[in-house]
């Protein structure tokens, strides 16, 4: 039997190959902590990651996680919108950011109501895309499905398309053909 491969283990796949022992990397969405705790366990201890989430529950959840597999030490977590992601971050880290990982929807578990908005997603992957290293790796997984979810993802289609093709390339896998499909957007700031 064929078995899918999530667009998260996708996502992750992807990244092992382009991030490494004390780089740094952000989890733009911890959600459950999950991909922040993958994040770190790449970097190692002599790397950095930085977490966003809006949620108090999605910030002590992926603490949680973290401290349990001894990454808290280099993981900074900040209860903020990753719209502010370039003010939060230091200054020395800023084009020295190797992995970038958004995971947009609703915190799984919880109230299904509080969604990533599209205007927030966009300012954020304006400041990702600046904040990366060339160099550097940002993906996106994105679920039309759910309510609010499809104007999101139609707006950051348009807003890849709009990347430069001489600094950026860009790859989307869809998880099935339904239009309502989640995706998983690839963009690799290229070395020019």
């Amino acid at each position: 039997m064929n078995q899918r491969i999530s667009l998260t283990a996708q996502a992750h796949s992807i990244i092992l190959k382009h991030l490494g022992s004390g780089e740094c990397a952000i989890d733009a969405t911890v959600g459950n902590g999950h991909d922040t705790l993958f994040l770190a366990q790449q970097v190692g201890s002599t790397g950095t990651v930085f977490g966003f989430d809006i949620q108090q529950q999605a910030i002590e959840s992926t603490q949680t996680r973290v401290n349990d597999n001894n990454c808290s030490n280099i993981t900074q977590l900040f209860q903020t919108s990753h719209a502010n992601i370039a003010q939060s971050i230091p200054l020395n880290f800023h084009g020295k950011i190797k992995a970038i990982m958004f995971n947009l929807g609703y915190l799984p578990g919880s109230d299904k109501s509080i969604i990533t908005q599209t205007e927030s997603t966009l300012n954020a992957l304006a400041h990702a895309i600046n904040l990366l290293a060339k160099p550097g790796l940002l993906t996106i997984a994105a679920y039309p499905g759910h309510s609010g979810g499809k104007s999101e993802t139609d707006a950051i289609k348009q807003w890849l398309e709009q990347l430069p093709s001489d600094q950026y390339s860009t790859q989307t896998i869809y998880s099935s053909e339904k239009e309502t499909a989640p995706r998983l957007y690839i963009i690799k700031k290229l070395l020019r």
